[in-house]
């Protein structure tokens, strides 16, 4: 019989049940020789990595968020609510080099697994905080380019993630012309109530597109109200980035730029 993998963690007869806090539960991780991933539950996969090359985006709704890049080409202030496997730090690490990174991450049991998913050590590059996502907003004033969210544990959405604090403190936390990029559920029975909030904090330049595979939709927030979908579209180039980004990004960006001209 082939093997179909193992799963890495928790360790055989380790107890999980050490906390009833969702934020801060023992995540699990499976191997199956080409890929290592990340699930919260056991059927809610949260990041995926190729084991032979770590920095590629291998979960769809990851390479949607980086649809950020379409309207900030050179971010140099990034953070990230949420490490999970780390793919998003992995690529922004490889093809942003003039792009500094903050990355808060709640659960301890998911920042010991860094090197598991040869996420890079901390760096002039690269910090990441083991704190409170929404402290760690609350304390940003004015200075992000980019604030990706994608905050997520053991029951899901994470609420003090999506109240409508969190995301008015979201909108301090970005410069003039700072964008929020916000990961969710599609089929979340709150998932109205999220966007409501959005569009209340940012006003009219809030756009929501699905990713590929339909279960998740990135929201994108700009703080400046000049921004339009249309530029998504128009700015769907990416002659600027390496040819190993344009590999990456293009099919999506391509998909992208399809749905809002099927949309107008």
């Amino acid at each position: 019989m082939a093997d179909v993998g193992r799963w890495l963690y928790p360790k055989p007869g380790a107890n999980t049940d050490t906390t009833t806090d969702p934020a801060h539960r023992q995540p699990f991780v499976f191997d199956d020789g080409k890929t290592k991933s990340l699930f919260f539950s056991l059927d809610q996969l949260q990041s995926r990595m190729n084991k032979d090359r770590p920095e590629v985006l291998e979960v769809d709704y990851t390479k949607t968020m980086m649809a950020f890049l379409l309207l900030t080409r050179a971010p140099r202030r990034l953070a990230m609510i949420g490490l999970g496997g780390g793919s998003l730090v992995r690529f922004c690490q490889r093809h942003l080099p003039h792009s500094r990174m903050v990355v808060a991450e709640i659960n301890p049991s998911v920042i010991a697994l860094r090197d598991e998913f040869l996420i890079p050590p901390d760096s002039e590059r690269l910090t990441v905080l083991l704190t409170d996502g929404a402290d760690f907003v609350r304390s940003h004033g004015g200075s992000l380019d980019v604030l990706l969210v994608d905050g997520f544990d053991h029951d899901g959405q994470s609420s003090q993630l999506s109240s409508q604090v969190f995301y008015d403190d979201c909108h301090r936390a970005l410069d003039a012309k700072g964008v929020l990029v916000v990961n969710l559920h599609h089929d979340h029975p709150e998932h109205a109530v999220y966007m409501s909030r959005i569009q209340q904090s940012f006003g009219a330049g809030v756009f929501e597109l699905a990713s590929e595979e339909k279960s998740n939709s990135v929201v994108f927030a700009c703080k400046s109200p000049d921004v339009s979908l249309e530029q998504f579209r128009e700015r769907a180039s990416l002659d600027e980035f390496s040819d190993e980004l344009r590999q990456q990004l293009k099919a999506e960006f391509d998909r992208l730029a399809w749905l809002i001209q099927k949309t107008r």
